[in-house]
């Protein structure tokens, strides 16, 4: 029962960090909103949308090293939070897609009501060989905004941004094609966990590179495993963590649900760790260890 009562405390403290940072964009874009209709509120007013968005920074960087100026819209502040992210992705992966961002958490969410939905069939519909393919179009699509953005000097992404239109449908200034993605993604977000995330995002085919080398990698220990493959289901990303000692996949968005404090029942089999666990330790180690970082 403790094993069970510390795993629901874990996922409530990732469901109450994606909501905390939900609610600070939706703050800002409401306080950058009514600032436009003249109600100024102190510090909300100030800050906008593109100004808290890391992949700002990484459009921008282009220009910023050739002309030594951002992207239009876009804040030096985009800049710092893109490397700040970035740091944090070299040490814990892409910790911003699993736990900060607000279009992630809200495809995340959906997909629980189309687990109840389709029960097994859910987020596994997809055929694997088209699903294989279809990974790999978010790399697609950061070259093109990579490029477009590079020879127009234009937030040329934002005209087809699901996260950007979802939080600014309201204003007008969204482009009907951003709509029309937005809708598509949420829809299909009953079917497919984070198709977003999974099939078209550039930011996390950016961050998706970090799991090759970051310094605290998702680490299976064999020895201690019972080959339940709860892990595998638990993982939103369909990543098979099963069947490797330490996962490499560059959709992982260290979410963590497929630890041993979320989904594993074997403790400290299944965690984010610096080393791989001794050989010849297992035998020894407790059952009442706990995972996590080491």
């Amino acid at each position: 029962m403790p094993a069970k009562s510390g795993k629901k405390t874990r996922g409530n403290i990732r469901l109450a960090v994606q909501i905390l940072f939900f609610m600070v964009v939706l703050s800002i874009v409401a306080g950058h909103a009514l600032a436009v209709a003249g109600i100024s509120i102190p510090i909300l007013s100030d800050a906008s949308l593109h100004a808290v968005c890391p992949f700002g920074g990484v459009v921008s960087l282009y220009q910023w090293i050739s002309q030594g100026s951002f992207v239009k819209k876009v804040h030096e502040s985009s800049l710092i939070l893109g490397g700040l992210v970035l740091i944090l992705a070299i040490a814990l992966g892409p910790v911003f897609c699993g736990w900060v961002c607000p279009f992630g958490s809200l495809q995340e969410w959906i997909g629980k009501l189309g687990r109840k939905i389709f029960k097994r069939r859910y987020n596994a519909m997809v055929p694997p060989t088209l699903d294989a393919i279809l990974r790999y179009l978010r790399y697609v699509v950061l070259l093109w905004v990579l490029y477009m953005t590079a020879v127009t000097g234009l937030l040329i992404f934002a005209d087809f941004d699901p996260y950007y239109t979802l939080f600014n449908f309201w204003t007008g200034e969204v482009a009907l094609s951003g709509v029309i993605i937005l809708l598509a993604v949420l829809i299909l977000s009953l079917a497919v966990e984070r198709p977003f995330c999974k099939y078209a995002c550039p930011y996390g085919a950016v961050l998706g590179l970090s799991n090759l080398i970051r310094l605290f990698p998702v680490r299976r220990r064999s020895s201690s495993c019972i080959d339940c493959k709860l892990c595998d289901r638990r993982c939103p990303m369909n990543i098979e963590v099963s069947t490797t000692d330490r996962v490499r996949d560059h959709q992982c968005i260290s979410c963590n649900e497929c630890s041993s404090e979320a989904a594993c029942p074997r403790p400290d089999t299944v965690a984010m760790r610096f080393k791989p666990w001794k050989q010849g330790g297992d035998q020894s180690h407790s059952a009442d260890a706990g995972g996590g970082l080491s």
